[in-house]
């Protein structure tokens, strides 16, 4: 090799390092921060909602980052987390495991044998370290971005295994909703995760303010019990009875600080991607300001540290969301601030989910009067119920020139798919057309997202990045090694015990066929370890014994394969 040819590697070989961010100098604490599809047309409007003052993540704009996964243009959740939490692009659905299929121009196809795998997270990467770690979200705890930081599996949807694995996974801190699943009566297993989080140490909170109050440092915050709700948007919340994301990050961060070795912390504005589903601005606004009052208590926490590093980027876009649409395609240039913001001003303004739990009430008391009533009364109760409707839709939004088709549609709206938060996607129309945005889709996007940091070292990265690069340049400010994380959590273990003369299998209680165990023997020695759990059970010479393992036992029943911690593989030794 020449010398000129040294010289042209060692210059790619440094831009390569500066673009993933390996040459990061490593820090105590990384806090990731995702407003979950967060499109930058509803930065600027909430911006403009504001008074157009900066927000808190505004300085820290630095890059850009691509969103899509192995196998798409436009990526579902999980597979956008995953590619932040593992430097793995994956498929729709996946949580934290490779995908069978990775077809989009410069992915590698996936080695035979390898489909499904579970590989490690930068959050199990920062545990086995040593470090504190916390999920704080405003959805379900286990939700797809959630559940990708702590989690594997190959459906999104599996929430009991989700759940289950969040609380054996060695989190320290988790705030968020669904306590639903973690109560024997509502899980498929009838297991009781609560009580075996209160066997664990882990506090178990629910309200506001029990968080206030809160001191000790492993806990499990499940603010709403009704799924699908989450937590409320930040404009319908209970100001005295529900947590802010502000209030869950400033307490995590209390709580997680106290770990001498420092914490890995993610921070999801969940459902600004629920409001840009529904097309609706107001719940749009809620939760973009909402996430910035967030970003703000971590940025003040990070400027007195010295020690901490944020990155914040959204896992992709979400509903195509514009200032101007048909009704300013002549007028753009013209259209003044308030034709855009008039309606979404109203001091008492709710959600559509909001103004959903308002007239339901009065909606079911039309129901008690038809049934009570013959046809001819009820056109009369019909037409009281619409009245209801217009003297609501202008308190709340100052709507005056509601159309019987939009009356209609509220109407079948609240028949048919009420208590599921669905009249935000009635009303979220309504207000945007008479507020001059567009929305190309109730979809996700494929566009480049925004890419915020901030660094006490001056070594933020910068320029386009792919989602995966995230993985890894947490990984790099935080000092540990994904790929040797992933040989110590999860080894093969129908390879690792062949190799070592054993007999393996899957055992499904029919009693419990939902948490299947592998059960090892070898000699007169048997090991059992169960599904989504981070123990093993050795029975030798009639003796029970309980070992604890440095992470969750993940089964792909679709492959029949079993991933298992290379603690436990040493068990036979």
């Amino acid at each position: 090799m020449t010398a000129k040819n040294k010289v042209v590697l060692v210059f790619i070989f440094i831009l390569l390092v500066f673009v993933v961010g390996v040459s990061a100098k490593p820090v105590k604490n990384v806090i990731v921060m995702i407003p979950d599809g967060m499109s930058q047309g509803g930065v600027t409007l909430t911006r403009w909602y504001l008074g157009g003052k900066p927000l808190a993540m505004d300085n820290l704009a630095c890059g850009l980052v691509r969103t899509y996964s192995a196998d798409a243009v436009i990526a579902d959740s999980a597979p956008a987390a995953t590619a932040m939490a593992t430097g793995y692009k994956s498929h729709t659905g996946f949580i934290s495991v490779l995908p069978e299929i990775a077809k989009m121009p410069g992915e590698k196809p996936i080695e035979p044998g390898q489909e499904l795998r579970p590989v490690a997270t930068v959050l199990e990467a920062a545990r086995l370290a040593g470090k504190a770690t916390g999920l704080v979200v405003t959805c379900e705890v286990m939700h797809a971005t959630p559940a990708a930081f702590a989690c594997h599996d190959p459906s999104r949807k599996n929430y009991d295994n989700l759940s289950e694995q969040e609380v054996y996974n060695g989190l320290d801190v988790v705030f968020g909703g669904g306590k639903m699943f973690f109560t024997k009566e509502t899980r498929a297993d009838k297991e009781d995760l609560i009580g075996q989080l209160g066997d664990m140490d882990y506090d178990v909170i629910t309200t506001l303010e029990e968080l206030r109050q809160l001191k000790t440092p492993r806990v499990f915050g499940l603010f709403s019990p009704d799924y699908p709700d989450g937590i409320s948007y930040d404009i319908d919340r209970d100001k005295e009875k529900e947590p802010s994301l502000a209030d869950m990050t400033s307490k995590a961060i209390e709580l997680l600080e106290k770990d001498p070795d420092g914490f890995f912390l993610v921070v999801e504005g969940s459902k600004i991607d629920w409001a840009a589903h529904a097309n609706d601005p107001v719940g749009l606004i809620s939760e973009i300001a909402a996430f910035d009052r967030a970003v703000k208590v971590a940025v003040d926490f990070a400027l007195a540290n010295k020690n901490t590093v944020i990155l914040i980027m959204s896992d992709h876009g979400n509903g195509g969301i514009t200032l101007g649409a048909s009704t300013t395609d002549k007028t753009y240039d013209t259209t003044v601030l308030d034709d855009y913001l008039k309606f979404l001003k109203k001091e008492n303004i709710v959600t559509g989910t909001g103004l959903e739990k308002i007239l339901l009430p009065i909606y079911r008391q039309v129901e008690v009067k038809f049934a009570l009533s013959n046809i001819i009364k009820y056109d009369g109760i019909n037409k009281e119920f619409e009245t209801e409707i217009r003297n609501k839709i202008e308190e709340y939004y100052g709507i005056k020139d509601l159309t019987q088709e939009e009356i209609d549609s509220i109407k079948f709206t609240l028949a048919y798919k009420a208590n599921n938060g669905k009249l935000n996607a009635v009303i979220g129309p309504i207000i945007s057309k008479r507020s001059n945005l567009g929305w190309t889709t109730k979809g996700h996007t494929g566009e480049e997202v925004v890419l915020y940091a901030y660094s006490p070292n001056d070594d933020r990265p910068t320029g386009v990045l792919e989602n995966t690069d995230i993985a890894k340049i947490t990984a790099n400010y935080l000092g540990v090694d994904l790929d040797a994380a992933t040989q110590k959590l999860f080894v093969e273990a129908g390879s690792a015990f062949k190799v070592k003369g054993t007999v393996i299998c899957t055992d499904k209680n029919p009693a419990d066929p939902v948490n299947p165990s592998l059960v090892v023997e070898k000699g007169g020695k048997r090991i059992r370890i169960p599904v989504n759990k981070n123990y093993a059970i050795i029975i030798e010479n009639g003796k029970e014994t309980k070992i604890k393992l440095d992470g969750v036992a993940v089964y792909i029943e679709a492959k029949d394969r079993w991933y298992i911690s290379r603690k436990a593989v040493d068990l036979l030794e």
